[in-house]
């Protein structure tokens, strides 16, 4: 039996890490336990391309942009939704979640959801915490190792 499980090195790959600037007090946060998990695992600084977009809404459109461009070995995806009043919050949450599966499922980018979708300020910033329970952190966690998945299973289609 033949067991395919990512390891958390990820030297020689390269990364996007899409984040949006709304509820950056938040994201800042969330971005840098990203890139401190990226440079844990052997990720070169040179490898990683932040890019900043607007809100969470337009998380997807910037991670489907940046697979298309095969530069990239996976993409974390950031941001913060803090729940208000209306119900804007459900609408942009189910949108985001369903866009980056859709443009993971397409582009065959291994994409991670870093989004918190919280009730307040105060639970967003106990996820963005400094260190390895960082929701940024982990989600470039599950990143590396899904690109190593992926890079494995895409050797065993080369190699048939």
């Amino acid at each position: 039996m033949r067991i395919i499980e990512g390891s958390r090195s990820a030297s020689g790959l390269s990364f996007a890490v899409v984040v949006s600037k709304y509820n950056d007090f938040v994201t800042d946060r969330l971005q840098k336990g990203a890139l401190a998990a990226l440079a844990a695992a052997g990720v070169n600084e040179a490898d990683i391309t932040v890019i900043r977009v607007p809100g969470a809404f337009e998380i997807p459109t910037a991670a489907r942009l940046a697979a298309d461009t095969h530069r990239f070995d996976g993409v974390v995806c950031l941001g913060c939704l803090i729940r208000g009043a209306t119900p804007h919050f459900e609408y942009i949450s189910s949108a985001v979640a369903h866009g980056l599966t859709t443009a993971s499922g397409e582009s065959g980018v291994p994409m991670a959801f870093g989004v918190l979708t919280t009730n307040s300020a105060e639970e967003a910033l106990e996820r963005a915490v400094d260190g390895p329970s960082n929701k940024g952190w982990e989600a470039a966690q599950a990143t590396i190792e899904m690109a190593l998945i992926a890079a494995d299973l895409a050797a065993d289609v080369a190699d048939a």
